[in-house]
């Protein structure tokens, strides 16, 4: 049997289901217009129209978005470490509190800075 038949029936499958999910919203959903539906939507804060020369823009859900990828690529780093434990011995434990402590100094700095308080 031939490798790619079954990556192909699995992206067939995806695409069908993405195509029936699309087709069955629009079939079946309300179609009901209204203000509060057309306006815009900004995690949960009505917006605010901006200054024409610009002024401060927070910035403190992209510092947490970041903060999430650091971490999250962290853990995806962990994992195959976890897994190849026994294999790479000391080096790897050694390696891995260079990491870890590399991570840890991140964490600590925007820590410090605030980053991690909400209003």
């Amino acid at each position: 049997m031939n490798v790619a038949w079954p990556i192909i029936g699995l992206g067939g499958i995806a695409f069908f289901f993405a195509a029936f999910s699309i087709i069955a919203g629009a079939l079946t959903g309300p179609k009901i217009y209204n203000r509060a539906k057309l306006s815009a939507y900004e995690c949960g804060i009505e917006p605010t129209p901006q200054p024409v020369g610009g002024g401060r823009f927070p910035i403190k859900y992209y510092l947490t978005a970041m903060l999430f990828i650091v971490f999250d690529i962290e853990i995806v780093f962990l994992y195959p470490w976890a897994v190849s434990f026994d294999q790479l011995g000391f080096f790897g434990v050694i390696e891995m509190i260079f990491f870890i402590a590399t991570v840890f100094i991140a964490y600590s700095y925007v820590w410090r800075r605030g980053g991690l308080e909400w209003e």
